[in-house]
């Protein structure tokens, strides 16, 4: 007997092909049971006939001679197999019909083509974002998930991926569970230290939390390499198991993970897959709407209209887009996500990471762009002659808030819904010299060790005229402005709003 890892370094095949050519019967299926302590770390292995080998080459050399592998599969089932060179017939994946009766047991094949879409994937297709969280899914992902009677809950941290693999396949066999597991803890790891993970786990029972750490240890850990295949067993609705390669593809906005029937050829799967920036924008325009916690910055480039005045259009042009340029490394850096360029006025949100605190990523975000704005003066300073400084006026805001996209041809915007964008664009507003201000019910979030890290204050003036800052105090926003200035009754529905400075942090430990 020879077993499956053995079986494909000797004939240099893939497992998806292995896996292709039994539930196409032109291998038996293998018999699984606990490997010898000399043949490495998997808990169970598939094991063949030693004329695995022979068979397999067999198969390579009709497919050079012209045979198709749907006619390999035909003709060695029936012992008819008769090489001609003079074959040239070939099956593609799109040349499936969808409606052409399939034998029992089998998977009926949906067509795909490089023209469809992600919603066109041939079997379940799901994408999380690095908090394992679903943001995206297709229908046959669905069941996977919750009941057929329930709907996929709105809030984003009850989408956690393993919590609904758990509550859903809780009924099934233990081994299945594992099956299902292993490639997401694989994936997670990549991503994920082991201490992260039991931080967003902490609330599973003591027996899944122990299969999650069991798991964490066991996988192997993902290289660089952007996508990964595993064989793959899913339960299906009749009580039977179906075979699957599940393709696993790594992007910084997430991770997809979709399922194709191992009946099907996977040439155009993996094409369509390797086409990275169509693919990743696909997922991002259909993103799902999520209930989520957010941190929303808001920037203005301070007296944009002087500067519009002084420079010709190209100069200025130039300029902006010199600071959104310069600015992007910094929102990657501390995981920002792009909302909106409104002229010379920028949207971003962070929302909650595995291992650091998204509120202290924005006002570290905040504090670098503050840095690059006072670089990028010193260099037009010194190409024109000015005296003045160019600055970017930062609000910051915190809350809870329905999250989700909207895109016309190939522009995509995200945005939140609520009060916390509208508060940090009043407060963004607010904001003069440069400043970072942010609101109290943000800097309340933080943990109280985070919070001591952060030097904010109010700035008040003394009896005798003096200014001096006050540090760990908040002041209403009204209470900030000078009455008589026109310009600050525009802030009178936000007069109450407790607002801090934020001037530096220490680093976070």
């Amino acid at each position: 007997m020879i077993n499956s890892k053995q079986l494909i370094e000797l004939t240099d095949i893939s497992r998806a092909t292995l896996n292709n050519y039994v539930a196409l019967g032109i291998l038996p299926n293998p018999i699984i049971k606990t490997p010898s302590n000399n043949e490495g770390r998997a808990t169970r292995l598939g094991y063949f006939d030693d004329n695995a080998i022979e068979i397999i080459n067999q198969v390579k050399y009709l497919k050079k001679s012209g045979y198709s592998i749907a006619e390999i599969a035909e003709q060695m089932s029936s012992d008819k197999v008769a090489p001609d060179s003079n074959r040239t017939s070939r099956v593609t994946a799109s040349s499936y019909n969808q409606n052409a009766p399939v034998e029992s047991g089998k998977m009926r094949l949906p067509e795909f083509a490089l023209e469809q879409s992600i919603e066109s994937f041939p079997g379940p297709a799901y994408m999380v974002n690095n908090n394992f969280e679903l943001i995206w899914w297709n229908q046959p992902a669905s069941g996977l998930f919750v009941d057929d009677d329930q709907e996929m809950p709105g809030d984003l941290e009850s989408r956690n991926l393993v919590n609904l693999l758990f509550n859903i396949q809780k009924n099934e066999d233990p081994e299945t569970l594992k099956d299902i597991l292993q490639p997401h803890l694989a994936a997670a790891k990549k991503r994920l230290s082991q201490q992260s993970l039991i931080k967003i786990y902490s609330g599973l029972q003591p027996d899944q939390l122990n299969l999650l750490k069991t798991l964490h240890e066991e996988v192997d850990p993902i290289g660089k390499q952007p996508i990964v295949h595993y064989p793959s067993i899913l339960p299906e609705p009749d009580g039977e198991t179906a075979l699957f390669d599940l393709y696993v593809c790594f992007y910084r906005e997430g991770i997809l993970f979709t399922y194709s029937p191992v009946e099907l050829e996977d040439d155009f799967l993996m094409d369509f897959l390797s086409k990275r920036n169509q693919v990743v924008n696909e997922l991002l325009k259909k993103r799902k709407p999520s209930l989520t916690h957010v941190t929303v910055m808001v920037a203005d480039l301070q007296s944009s209209t002087r500067i519009c005045s002084e420079l010709p259009a190209e100069e200025y042009f130039e300029l902006i887009n010199s600071i959104w340029q310069k600015s992007e490394p910094i929102f990657r850096k501390y995981y920002g996500t792009y909302g909106k360029h409104a002229g010379d006025g920028m949207v971003y949100y962070f929302f909650p990471q595995p291992d650091c605190d998204y509120r202290i990523n924005a006002i570290q975000c905040s504090l670098e762009l503050k840095n690059m704005m006072a670089e990028i003066t010193k260099k037009w300073q010194s190409r024109k002659g000015w005296f003045s400084e160019l600055h970017l006026n930062i609000g910051l805001n915190e809350g809870q808030e329905w999250f989700g996209s909207f895109h016309a041809g190939g522009h995509i915007e995200f945005t939140v819904l609520g009060e916390t964008i509208n508060y940090a664009s009043r407060v963004s507003d607010f904001a003069r010299e440069g400043s970072i201000w942010a609101t109290k019910s943000m800097l309340n979030q933080l943990t109280p060790e985070n919070r001591k890290q952060v030097n904010y204050g109010i700035s008040r003036r003394t009896r005798y005229d003096e200014t001096v800052f006050v540090t760990e105090s908040y002041a209403s926003l009204g209470s900030l402005l000078d009455e008589e200035h026109q310009h600050n009754r525009k802030f009178r529905d936000v007069e109450m709003l407790p607002v801090t400075e934020i001037r530096d942090i220490s680093p976070i430990t």
